[in-house]
């Protein structure tokens, strides 16, 4: 099994700003992340490629499952999910994953999205993962799929 990470690299687990936080996905965090879910389900459907339908039919319990999922592989440093919760962790606000990449001239991909009923957070969420990556994460370039690049762009770069 490849790792994203070099073993000897120590994976961020906190990254703090005035709105927001980011910190590794739990499967306790299930009822704030499918509310975040299924409240932006419209929005959803545009970040993770142009054909998707998901979350359209997404239950609690399969949330349950894909939280276990993104846990698991945090552990095992194949890709990691962070949520982003309110500085107080009193609402989830978003989510950002880092992952493999089979697209070339990269070594990783990147999503972040936040919840519709706080829209104005998305850019300053994306531009402070991506400096996040550039500066803390042993990355030479990220690729940021529906944001730095097209999604016409990503299917002339899959092998």
């Amino acid at each position: 099994m490849k790792r994203l990470v070099p073993p000897d690299f120590v994976v961020p687990m906190r990254l703090e700003t005035p709105d927001f936080v980011l910190r590794p996905l739990l499967i306790t965090d299930v009822v704030k992340d499918y509310d975040a879910v299924m409240t932006s389900a419209a929005e959803l459907r545009n970040i993770f490629a142009r054909q998707t339908r998901w979350p359209e039919g997404l239950t609690f319990e399969d949330d349950l499952i894909d939280l276990g999922w993104h846990h698991k592989e945090f552990k095992i440093r194949r890709s990691f999910a962070y949520t982003v919760m309110a500085p107080d962790e009193s609402i989830c606000l978003g989510c950002a994953y880092i992952e493999p990449t089979e697209l070339a001239g990269y070594d990783a991909e990147a999503f972040c999205w936040a919840r519709a009923s706080h829209a104005q957070l998305d850019q300053p969420l994306y531009q402070t993962f991506k400096s996040w990556l550039q500066a803390d994460w042993p990355f030479t370039a990220v690729a940021f799929p529906g944001r730095d690049l097209t999604w016409e762009q990503v299917e002339t770069l899959t092998p």
